[in-house]
């Protein structure tokens, strides 16, 4: 509101924002409206002075007396607390103001994609962090602009320390408890963005603390400065809490010390000189009117400049500012929407605004006063000079000094020949004739003399045009060059972080470019998103210009801090964790924690979905996949059995209680093996295959070695999932105790994998076959088809091993056909429609399912039922050969087609990529298996959860 108005007075800004019923764009309209109709007066009422109208205050001491803060009834003491009070003057502008939903008519309204709450992502790859490469932050609802702030903020190291290591007293609780409750929040969020091993943190629990602060009677949440403004806030106040000083006094505040400086306000009010200095955080400029940061700089410390006759030799401007103090941490705002009077709302200022990476602060600081002020003086002559070189080169160009008719500069341009075949007489009718008198016949002698005139006054303007743009040039590379100073570099501060948005005044985007020293390079923060960028990117993105994104906020560090941030890069993430204290270091293992039981969750449930046929899919073949796996392959089926493992302990709690854990331990051990032993010499129906409930079964069915029998039921017990009550847990470390007691020539190892390894493929095979059956079932014979074939293929492996270790073969071979058949009816059909369409894809089909899956079937062990099946497909496919009805060029097309389904001898089999499985999932098969089984028979179509 101060900036869109001009007015600084805040008790009056607060009364109109009352007077509007906290309505803020109807405050603005009211305003606005009263400082348009009030009478002008003279020049200093009719608008404010460059006084009123700066960011420091309304009204000067009189009689030039030193600034007294604390003096009573003086105007500007507002203005002062304003610029000194870090809560004030910390977040004002800092962000323009994002689109709240709050209206009804708002809620039907399509927000901003990249505003929206992040929803479940469908690949691990999307929410697990990558090494130490920076994590990103959930935008929780139009909260980018908060992850853009305190990801600019916790890159630098000082300030992260800060938050890390802060504690306060205990009497404080009391009094500050919101404050102190947003801290810890903000220290645990801090925590987890170094330790976490999620690609993504939430902010959600340090975000509520704030949007509750701000909630109105009607429950609606206020803009996003306001949020910024109480994020400083607290977070001063929370320090002043640990400094435990008094109140009144800052200067031991570790935020005031990083992020505020002071400056010195010199200048003339009323023909009376003053002096003061003022504290600033981030310090507002002006971005309108200017090229670049310099710019924008030296007309906020500049303001007016008074005439010859009253100007001293110390004061030539109105008002100047010096920094007196320059803090640790520079931070620029950058004012970038006006208020529109005529549409009655605010506007993004879109104009181009280049900074550099590296801005020397010594032309603006007091001790260079003396040479600055000289430099000013000589740059405002230059400027002078520039500007009457300038006027004369215009002049030239507009025809201001002698402005030749238009046939002298046409004459002047062409050739004598040509003036001579140019008759120089009326061509239209006498009512077209020129008022301007002229010749009826010019000579050749006298067209000659006005072509050589003409032709030396043009030389000469030339001339005269190249010696105004040199000497333009000379004084543009001299006002350039006028801080190029050796002794004007001294204090470089360089960027650290650019905070962007992208949109209009009121609705848009937030992320923030920060440099990552360690890296050497610019990282973009948006939302979960990090990413590797670059300065042309930057430029792209936040210069403004081209498109609706530009900087709104610039934070410089001073070379100090630089080399301090460059430095904590070198200390390994890991070390900077085992530094936090102990609660924070629980604090983020309990993090991990969840999310390795979220990531097994998810794995479950992925498990439980049909898998995708896409080409991108891959099949998890049993030679390479199987082996990368997370955990081993005995850890994976004894998770597939923790519930029936966790049963037999409790089973063992008298045993446990009465006897101890090694007695508990044998006692749930024995009946464990006896119930899986009964349950392997039952008799198997098609509706039931007890090989899918447990691998044990499986090993007693196929006559695994005792010893491998045991240690896999061992390994069940020392499985680290059953961590579920005291019980267990003892009874876990016996278990594992006893695992490590056997040694290599008690077990041998690799037949102990193998093993293993073909019960995950028995599994595998098991899923493909009942992925397979449903989705004939569901008439999506393409992808049935896929499925069967690659079943078919890896348990035909396990049969040579034993009848045992597979599944039923003829059941595979039997749908497998059906399925074949189906599809070879669907693909004639397109073929024979005669669409280019339908015969494209009835091809398609052919060449990638059918063709492929016949010369795999076609071998030396072809079954009579298969041999049927081929024959009759062949036999549909031939029957078209020489039909009338059918084109010339699908006869052409089922020629190529014909000798690779009749004769495969030399045809390389290429099948589509299987899909990806992962058949150690500890959900229930045996019940999809028994729902298959029943409705094999059956028509309806089945639906197995």
């Amino acid at each position: 509101m101060k900036e869109i108005t001009g007015i600084q007075d805040a008790d009056f800004l607060h009364a109109a924002l009352k007077a509007a019923k906290g309505n803020l764009m109807e405050a603005l309209i009211v305003l606005t409206e009263e400082r348009d109709q009030e009478p002008v007066q003279n020049t200093t009422a009719a608008e404010p002075s460059s006084w009123e109208g700066s960011a420091v205050g309304k009204e000067p001491p009189q009689g030039g007396a030193a600034f007294d803060p604390e003096k009573k009834g003086d105007h500007s003491a507002v203005a002062y607390r304003q610029l000194e009070s870090p809560k004030a003057r910390a977040a004002e502008r800092l962000v323009m103001l994002p689109q709240e939903v709050h209206s009804p008519e708002s809620k039907n309204r399509s927000k901003r994609k990249r505003c929206e709450v992040w929803g479940e992502n469908s690949k691990q790859s999307d929410w697990k962090r990558v090494g130490d490469w920076p994590v990103g932050m959930k935008n929780i609802g139009n909260t980018c602009w908060f992850s853009a702030v305190i990801q600019s903020l916790f890159q630098l190291p000082q300030f992260r320390r800060l938050v890390l290591s802060y504690s306060f007293p205990p009497s404080a609780l009391e009094s500050c408890r919101t404050n102190i409750a947003f801290m810890q929040e903000l220290q645990c969020l801090f925590a987890l963005m170094l330790g976490t091993r999620r690609k993504f943190v939430d902010p959600s629990a340090a975000l509520e603390l704030l949007r509750d602060a701000f909630k109105s009677t009607e429950e609606q949440q206020q803009d996003v400065s306001e949020f910024t403004h109480k994020l400083l806030d607290w977070l001063e106040d929370a320090f002043q809490l640990a400094v435990n000083v008094n109140p009144g006094d800052k200067s031991e505040n570790p935020m005031v010390q990083l992020f505020y400086g002071t400056f010195l306000t010199e200048g003339v009010h009323e023909g009376n000189t003053f002096s003061k200095i003022e504290t600033f955080g981030q310090y507002p400029l002006q971005v309108n009117g200017y090229r670049n940061l310099n710019e924008c700089l030296e007309g906020a410390m500049v303001e007016g400049e008074m005439d010859e006759e009253t100007a001293s030799q110390s004061v030539k401007y109105v008002q100047e500012r010096w920094f007196t103090k320059l803090p640790p941490v520079l931070t620029f705002e950058l004012s970038r929407f006006e208020f529109n009077q005529s549409l009655g709302q605010p506007e993004k200022i879109h104009t181009k605004l280049e900074f550099p990476q590296t801005i020397y602060m010594d032309r603006y600081l007091y001790c260079s006063k003396e040479l600055i002020q000289t430099k000013r003086e000589e740059m405002k002559k230059l400027k002078e000079k520039m500007l009457i070189l300038q006027q004369k080169l215009e002049s030239v160009f507009d025809g201001k000094d002698g402005e030749p008719e238009d046939e002298a500069a046409l004459l002047a341009n062409s050739s004598p020949q040509q003036q001579l075949n140019t008759p120089l007489q009326p061509s239209g009718p006498p009512a077209e004739i020129s008022d301007c008198p002229a010749p009826h016949v010019a000579s050749e002698e006298e067209m000659n003399l006005v072509t050589t005139c003409l032709q030396r006054w043009r030389k000469e303007i030339e001339q005269d045009v190249r010696d105004l743009k040199e000497s333009i040039a000379r004084i543009s590379l001299s006002i350039d060059e006028m801080y190029s100073d050796p002794h004007l570099q001294q204090v470089p501060y360089h960027l650290h972080a650019v905070l962007v948005h992208e949109g209009q005044a009121n609705a848009g985007h937030y992320w923030a470019f920060v440099y990552d020293q360690s890296r050497k390079s610019w990282l973009k923060y948006n939302d979960i998103s990090v990413t590797e960028s670059s300065w042309e990117e930057l430029e792209r993105d936040s210069f403004g210009g081209l498109r609706n994104a530009s900087a709104y906020c610039l934070m410089y560090i001073s070379d100090k801090v630089s080399h301090v941030a460059a430095g904590s890069e070198l200390m390994q993430l890991q070390e900077e964790v085992e530094a936090l204290p102990p609660e924070l270091r629980r604090y983020i293992q309990e993090d991990n924690w969840r999310l390795e039981q979220e990531a097994e969750e998810w794995e479950e449930e992925q498990s439980c979905k049909i898998p995708s046929t896409s080409s991108e899919s891959q099949e998890l073949s049993p030679e390479s996949g199987l082996g990368d796996s997370l955990r081993s392959l005995s850890s994976e089926h004894a998770m597939i059995a923790k519930e029936q493992t966790a049963k037999a302990i409790a089973n063992a709690a008298d045993v446990y209680e009465k006897k101890g854990v090694e007695a508990a331990l044998c006692e749930a051990f024995h009946e464990e093996y006896s119930r899986l032993y009964l349950l392997s010499k039952e008799t198997p129906t098609p509706q039931n295959d007890a090989r899918l409930q447990h691998v044990l079964i499986y090993f007693l069915q196929n006559d695994a070695p005792q010893q491998i029998v045991e240690r896999t039921l061992l390994e069940q017990f020392a499985d680290k999932n059953l961590s579920y009550d005291e019980r267990s847990i003892s009874i876990m470390k016996v278990a594992r105790d006893k695992l490590k007691e056997i040694g290599p020539d008690e077990v041998n190892m690799e037949e102990y994998k193998k093993w293993h390894e073909d019960y995950s493929l028995f599994r595998k095979v098991s899923v493909y076959l009942l992925t397979g059956l449903e989705l004939y079932q569901n008439r999506k014979y393409k992808e049935s088809l896929t499925y069967l074939i690659y079943a078919y293929q890896s348990n035909t492996a396990l049969l040579k091993k034993g009848a045992n270790r597979g599944v039923n073969e003829s059941l595979i071979t039997l749908y497998r056909r059906k399925c074949l058949l189906k599809l070879n009816e669907v693909a004639s059909s397109l073929f024979v429609s005669c669409e280019e369409a339908d015969v494209a894809e009835g091809i398609s089909i052919l060449n990638e399912l059918i063709i492929p899956c016949v010369h795999l079937i076609n071998n030396f062990d072809i079954s009579r039922e298969d041999m049927d099946a081929i024959e009759v497909m062949r036999n549909c496919w031939c029957s078209y050969l020489g039909r009338e009805d059918m084109d010339a060029s699908l006869q052409i097309r089922l020629g190529e087609l014909l000798p690779r389904l009749l004769d495969g001898s030399t045809e390389v089999v290429i099948l589509k990529e299987p899909p990806k499985i992962r058949p150690n999932s500890p959900y229930d098969l045996c019940s999809r298996f028994a729902a298959v089984m029943e409705s094999i028979h059956d028509a309806s179509t089945v639906t197995v959860k």
